[in-house]
């Protein structure tokens, strides 16, 4: 049996998707093993958000099996498997008319925790991705687009689930408070040590927030690298990222590992 310290929390074994006569994904092989960020880097359509939902059942292999904490994921009952996973997607998703605290506390309402210990929940998760405690009684509309990702983040850290998907979660926002949440995601994930797949199509975002990159095209994964291996990468296709993305990715690849 596999040793369950070293073994892989996640695992993709030659897993394929096919909607009608299109490939999406072909012969995935890919692990994640705890507590590091495994970035998904690739163009639109080279199936790095299939890849994420096959997580958690939002989309089911055609073939292949997709494993967590060494159980086929599809053994497992889809509410169990998706409440011990946080999701947190482009613009946070959040339930336009339930408050931030009802926002953040929805999974451990439906796991029957009580009133207080929810809000103690959320009051803690707010200081921790730097938002003040009055945010708790504001609505999404009244909150700003890196305001409403922060609360994204502490929606899905609310359970304290053991992984985290999070599908391009700050491509929506301004340069500025994209660079202020990827450097709270590195403290956070500092402090949390979550196993993360993380998809992203911005090489600078991937070298600075992943302990690997698994560089996707076409629905096969191309290489999977350390970010200072992947900005001296001799691959084609990891060589033409660095290529697009000019100077300055060697300080991006050790500044994400600091």
């Amino acid at each position: 049996m596999p040793d369950p310290a070293t073994a892989p929390v996640i695992e993709f074994r030659d897993v394929s998707f096919r909607v009608a006569d299109t490939q999406v994904l072909a012969g995935l092989t890919l692990q994640v093993s705890s507590g590091e960020t495994l970035v998904l880097l690739g163009r639109s359509g080279s199936g790095k958000t299939t890849t994420l939902k096959l997580i958690n059942r939002l989309v089911s292999p055609t073939s292949g099996e997709v494993r967590v904490n060494g159980m086929p994921n599809c053994e497992v009952d889809v509410t169990r498997l998706r409440r011990g996973m946080g999701y947190v997607i482009q613009d946070a998703g959040l339930f336009p008319h339930f408050t931030v605290e009802r926002n953040i506390g929805l999974v451990p309402k439906i796991e029957g925790w009580p009133k207080e210990k929810i809000r103690a929940r959320t009051q803690e998760l707010l200081q921790l991705v730097g938002l003040a405690p009055e945010i708790a009684a504001r609505y999404p509309h009244q909150l700003s687009g890196g305001q409403r990702q922060r609360v994204g983040v502490a929606r899905a850290l609310a359970a304290n689930p053991e992984i985290l998907l999070m599908d391009e979660p700050f491509a929506a926002l301004d340069p500025l408070t994209r660079d202020d949440l990827q450097r709270e995601f590195l403290l956070l994930q500092q402090r949390l040590h979550k196993t993360v797949v993380f998809v992203t199509h911005d090489l600078r975002e991937a070298l600075r927030l992943g302990s690997r990159i698994a560089l996707m095209e076409a629905g096969k994964l191309v290489t999977v690298l350390s970010p200072e291996e992947f900005v001296k990468s001799t691959d084609p296709w990891a060589a033409a990222y660095v290529r697009a993305f000019g100077d300055g990715l060697e300080s991006a690849a050790k500044r994400g590992t600091s």
